[in-house]
């Protein structure tokens, strides 16, 4: 049976000047997946998320997310995404509940109930907190919760568990999980902590130098590496290296 595909991108490609940020970048993600896209510092995951949520615009190629034109339909799309991207951002002087009412007032939604969505990300006790207060870790799960509040179709993290402490990187851990087998949520995630990706991702994408060098299932991974993830990521870049 065909899988239905939330992104779908075609040679993507953003340059600068003569630098190719991304380039002829192709990328499948399934409706209902956890997809982890791998690459050391620089290899263009970030590009590759603003260019889905259309914070930039491609220089060549095409890209669809939800069966839409990212170029032609970014509003639409932007309705159903739920993103974190560097580093959130928030309304310092107010606090947790009053930063996702603004954000649910900006989205137009009613979305999900306040509270329970703190609660989720572990930030139910912050009451009137300023967010100028909170800690790196308290920062990044309130991201995370703005990323949800609205029930997007597709969550795109960038770095989602940085700052957070082993207890909170589990809890996270168990929520991707929850939203992908209770709401059929799909997720795109980066992040340097490959043993975390191990534990969520259905596939896993490699980029190195903006491009894709390998879009594998995580089963297969596990199937050629015994030893898991970290394995078979090393094994591809130092292939990639030989290439060059």
């Amino acid at each position: 049976m065909k899988k239905t595909l939330v992104v779908k991108t075609d040679n993507l490609t953003k340059s600068y000047s003569s630098i190719e940020a991304v380039y002829q970048c192709n990328i499948s993600i399934a409706k209902g997946s956890i997809y982890g896209l791998l690459g050391e510092n620089g290899a263009g995951k970030t590009t590759i998320f603003k260019l889905l949520t259309g914070l930039l615009i491609p220089t060549m190629g095409k890209a669809e997310v939800l069966g839409m034109d990212i170029t032609k339909c970014r509003s639409d799309i932007l309705k159903n995404i739920g993103s974190i991207i560097e580093v959130p951002v928030f309304y310092e002087h107010l606090s947790a509940v009053k930063n996702l009412e603004i954000h649910l007032a900006y989205m137009g939604v009613s979305g999900l109930e306040i509270n329970s969505v703190l609660e989720m990300v572990g930030l139910s006790n912050t009451n009137n907190q300023p967010v100028s207060q909170f800690s790196l870790g308290m920062r990044q799960r309130l991201g995370i919760a703005r990323a949800l509040i609205h029930k997007p179709k597709l969550l795109i993290l960038d770095e989602p568990v940085n700052g957070l402490d082993p207890t909170g990187i589990r809890e996270m851990r168990k929520l991707f999980l929850k939203l992908k087998q209770e709401e059929n949520m799909t997720i795109l995630i980066s992040s340097h902590n490959l043993s975390e990706v191990e534990h969520v991702a259905d596939t896993i994408g490699i980029i190195a130098k903006g491009k894709i060098i390998e879009e594998v299932t995580l089963s297969e991974v596990i199937q050629k590496f015994p030893n898991g993830l970290e394995d078979y990521f090393f094994n591809i870049l130092k292939g990639d290296n030989k290439r060059d």
